[in-house]
């Protein structure tokens, strides 16, 4: 069993466990009840000609399976407002609980607290999680190629779309991308962690970012550890990064984005 098929297995048996408290009927009503989603697209410049600037997706993450734990995060709004300030274009809340430490109070917490698209963090197996992370004023949700058959993916983009949010596609490999393509992906991420092994090799981002399709965002995911990951990710073709162990473990947050901002400004401007 790879580490992603465990991470699955206790998303499964979480989920029955939210299930039981929640039926999906409530959580359409409270769907139906929400504000509308925000345009995450158009945030990670997906509708604009000019990308001469690099998105930043900031998470709020309290513990990964490889590093373990990264920070405590008592006040997640809080965190999520330096985030917005720093210039942040969309914020991750990482919801998985058991490798994680996130949870759907943060989620609400972050919601209350920022207007920045909100994309809900999480290991996607199930509708009920797409109903539910609209319900909990979800923007974006993540679909991990690698964790789902290409009906499942398709289904699944579509209920989210339907529900008006967006959709981040995560793939790992060339494969996974062009299955990402047929499935219609305009936001695909490349995450150059592996999520069966946990091992970060940071060429992959390079080797694959001009495989996807011009007109898609690209999104660079794991391995930024500093302003040269970002300039690296920049030059190669990232759009956005998403990072979140380098934001949670810096006591400053906010101007660690715009250094990260500037540095993939500047990368561009010579890959342009």
């Amino acid at each position: 069993m790879t580490v992603l098929d465990d991470i699955i297995v206790g998303v499964k048996e979480d989920l029955e466990a939210r299930r039981a408290l929640v039926s999906l009927e409530e959580l359409k009503e409270r769907a139906a009840a929400a504000a509308p989603a925000r345009d995450a697209w158009a945030a990670l410049g997906g509708a604009s000609s000019d990308r001469s600037e690099l998105k930043v997706i900031a998470e709020i993450k309290r513990r990964s399976p490889s590093k373990g734990d990264l920070a405590s995060i008592a006040d997640p709004a809080s965190l999520a407002v330096q985030y917005a300030d720093g210039g942040a274009s969309v914020i991750s809340v990482l919801t998985e609980q058991r490798r994680f430490g996130g949870s759907l109070a943060d989620l609400d917490a972050v919601r209350a607290a920022v207007e920045t698209p909100l994309l809900r963090k999480d290991f996607t197996v199930d509708e009920y999680q797409i109903w539910e992370a609209r319900a909990h004023g979800a923007d974006l949700i993540l679909l991990i190629v690698a964790a789902l058959t290409d009906e499942e993916l398709v289904r699944f983009s579509t209920l989210s779309h339907e529900l008006g949010m967006n959709v981040l596609v995560e793939t790992h490999t060339e494969e996974e991308i062009e299955r990402a393509v047929a499935a219609k992906a305009r936001i695909i991420g490349i995450n150059v962690r592996n999520l069966k092994t946990l091992d970060v090799d940071r060429s992959v981002f390079g080797s694959l970012a001009g495989l996807i399709p011009a007109g898609a965002v690209v999104v660079a995911e794991s391995g930024v550890r500093g302003a040269d990951d970002v300039a690296h990710y920049a030059a190669g073709g990232a759009n956005a990064i998403l990072v979140g162990e380098a934001l949670v473990s810096d006591s400053t947050p906010r101007e660690r984005i715009t250094e990260f901002k500037a540095a993939g400004a500047a990368a561009i401007a010579v890959r342009n």
